[in-house]
């Protein structure tokens, strides 16, 4: 079962403009899926994952691509072989004006973006692809939503979650974490996961998870890092502009799926996750990580920040749309009131004319609906829609 996703038209834009193209993400968010379908049949393929492709490419990159014909060919998990990107560099000054030759798939992001940056660039047109975003896929309840979260398997075969999920962290601390980073102690860094978790929605504080866990800030720092890189985790940064009050600089931390953290924090069920005292943090980082896709879909960097002072005064997101700070509150409540605007009100009368005159209230709230000083109560599933149209008319 194939579900359509959006970045295909990025991605269709991108094979008219370049030779080479990258899309990367976290393991199993359906990129070589996506790819092998939007490429058509007329398409060669191969996966590194195959040891004897690898070794092939490692040992003979020239004769590696020599064998592929002039039709498009994808290069599936390609930062197995980095050895092989100065010689793809070479195939592809050699056709100049040849676009939409090279594809490429990826799943980390550090170490790859180095090598890829070193031979391919102004080559590569580097593309992400995220878990499913609830325009692409949508469940019947918020419940659910947070509960499945965005992964293919789980997402689309609810029965197979639990068993999925737990495969899924194990095949990633053993495989992907060693890659990243050489860490030793895999029972320290699953602690740490679990504690992060905990965190979902936090400002990062690196010292608090090192005195819990008894290692190092610079370990938690680096710890941090690889969630980041592997595409687990998303950190939410600041909007550092004073407007006369002192202000938090650290950022919020975010796994990118909320899946994950129901099962690294020991949630029992869906209506139990909702309901307990992480639920208003589920909510929040359901909305912030689906503003992620939305840019991602588009080919952009996330303009995505948070507003904190140290008096207290919180707005939950920022998007930078037509030049101006949208700000967005998130509640868990049904039934949104004046009360809840009061943020947007002196976050909007702080900033002036860098922010957008009208604050979105996101919540629980079953049709949109006005609210005073000509703010919007948005219901949650209609966010994604309202961002993605907002970001199609710049």
């Amino acid at each position: 079962m194939y579900v359509q996703r959006q970045l295909a038209a990025t991605l269709r834009q991108a094979i008219t403009g370049f030779p080479a193209i990258l899309v990367t993400g976290p393991r199993q968010s359906g990129k070589t899926t996506f790819l092998r379908h939007e490429a058509g049949e007329e398409v060669d393929y191969v996966s590194f994952d195959d040891p004897l492709e690898r070794d092939f490419a490692t040992h003979d990159p020239s004769g590696f691509l020599g064998r592929f014909s002039a039709r498009p060919v994808i290069l599936d998990e390609i930062q197995y072989v980095p050895s092989l990107l100065p010689y793809l560099k070479l195939r592809i000054d050699a056709e100049p004006g040849r676009v939409g030759r090279w594809l490429l798939t990826g799943s980390q992001q550090f170490g790859l973006m180095r090598d890829i940056g070193e031979s391919l660039a102004g080559r590569v047109a580097i593309l992400e692809l995220p878990p499913f975003s609830h325009l692409e896929h949508s469940a019947p309840s918020l419940e659910a939503t947070l509960w499945n979260g965005g992964y293919p398997i789980p997402a689309l075969y609810p029965e197979r979650r639990d068993l999925w999920l737990r495969s899924y962290l194990a095949t990633y601390i053993e495989r992907d974490v060693r890659q990243i980073r050489n860490i030793p102690d895999l029972h320290a860094f699953n602690q740490f996961l679990g504690l992060a978790a905990a965190r979902h929605g936090q400002i990062f504080h690196p010292a608090d998870l090192a005195r819990e866990l008894g290692i190092s800030q610079p370990t938690v720092k680096s710890w941090a890092s690889v969630l980041e890189a592997s595409y687990l985790a998303f950190f939410l940064p600041p909007w550092f502009r004073n407007y006369g009050k002192r202000i938090v600089k650290s950022a919020k931390f975010y796994f990118l799926d909320s899946a994950l953290v129901t099962l690294l924090t020991r949630l029992p069920n869906a209506t139990a996750a909702l309901a307990g005292p992480m639920g208003g943090a589920l909510l929040e980082g359901w909305i912030v990580t689906e503003a992620v896709k939305a840019f991602m879909a588009h080919g952009r960097k996330p303009e995505l920040y948070f507003w904190r002072s140290h008096d207290g005064l919180e707005v939950d997101l920022l998007i930078v749309i037509d030049g101006r700070l949208q700000p967005i509150e998130i509640k868990l409540t049904a039934t949104p009131s004046s009360g809840h605007v009061e943020p947007l009100n002196r976050f909007i009368a702080a900033a002036g004319q860098e922010a957008s005159q009208q604050g979105l209230l996101v919540c629980r709230t079953e049709k949109q609906q006005p609210l005073p000083n000509g703010h919007l109560a948005v219901p949650w599933q209609a966010f994604p829609g309202w961002l993605n149209d907002r970001l199609l008319q710049q």
